[in-house]
């Protein structure tokens, strides 16, 4: 495949409306930068900070003007404030035609979200999980109308080849799972991820969605790694020395998925643009199937529900 680049390779995004989780910061704010050039309707930022989302949009605005940009604050950690985020949203458009679940963490300590989830699975899975689930109706409609191409680009990550070889310890998963490795905690977040996306594709074609790694990159997750435990302080180092890629060349991997008429559904993607088949649990279609429900029997509250 020739060299994806966003300036020449992606098509005019006018009318379309984009919403990126973690798109105050890193890949996100890059690929809203790259996307803002090319005159879509809206792109909307989620961001746990209202004021770092802000900052964000002024960056984008001083090189793209005529850009329109809104934070919509969200902690992909508290399902409360997902379902909120939702609904500012929802209040402000009718149609979506690009959702980028963006935002992430990794190998932070043993912690639980504020709803009593391992804190990697809850915020990595269970939170991009409702956002989509809430937004999904909306992409369903966009989806209808003549000339769309709607698409939901989920960030996974290599990682998901340190997950168990179960792929996913369900019945731990209202736990910190303290006893295990931090990065085996985020493997099994990261195979969530890709199984989801494949299980989403299955169920609705109308919509394309995919997963990818972004590759090895200079991020502020290298920097939250460094602060997290003992090993992470050896590790990080070592990740900022492979990790050589910086965000503007780190964000075509999901620039080109979220754009590029050789997008297949279901696929997962490693830069840029390269079908991977992925590790054994995350080609597992029985283990997608049960990520599926055990998801829908978590989000069933009738308080998450709009």
């Amino acid at each position: 495949m020739a060299p994806f680049n966003p300036t020449t390779d992606i098509q005019d995004l006018s009318g379309k409306v984009i919403f990126i989780t973690g798109g105050n910061a890193g890949l996100g704010k890059e690929a809203a930068l790259q996307l803002a050039k090319h005159k879509p309707a809206h792109i909307f930022i989620g961001s746990r900070s209202k004021e770092r989302g802000l900052a964000a949009i002024a960056d984008i605005v001083a090189l793209v003007p005529n850009a329109t940009l809104t934070v919509v604050q969200m902690d992909l950690a508290s399902l409360s404030s997902v379902h909120s985020a939702a609904k500012q949203f929802l209040a402000s458009s009718s149609r979506l035609d690009i959702l980028m679940n963006n935002a992430g963490i990794m190998a932070v300590p043993p912690a639980l979200t504020a709803d009593g989830y391992e804190i990697q699975f809850g915020t990595n899975h269970l939170g991009h999980a409702l956002l989509t689930k809430l937004l999904l109706p909306t992409m369903l409609k966009t989806a209808q109308k003549p000339g769309s191409d709607v698409r939901i680009v989920t960030l996974a990550s290599r990682g998901h080849q340190r997950a168990p070889d179960v792929g996913i310890h369900f019945e731990r998963l209202h736990s910190t799972m303290e006893a295990s490795w931090s990065f085996l905690r985020y493997g099994q977040s990261k195979v969530a991820n890709i199984l989801h996306s494949k299980e989403l594709a299955r169920r609705y074609p109308e919509i394309t969605a995919v997963s990818l790694n972004p590759g090895i990159v200079r991020t502020g997750l290298q920097d939250t790694l460094s602060k997290n435990s003992f090993v992470a302080k050896i590790i990080s180092p070592i990740v900022n020395i492979i990790a050589s890629v910086g965000v503007e060349e780190g964000a075509l991997n999901q620039l080109w998925a979220a754009t590029s008429p050789d997008v297949k559904t279901g696929e997962y993607y490693e830069p840029v643009g390269k079908k991977a088949p992925g590790s054994k649990p995350a080609r597992d279609m029985q283990l997608a199937g049960k990520l599926w429900q055990w998801t829908e029997d978590e989000l069933a509250d009738p308080k998450f529900m709009l």
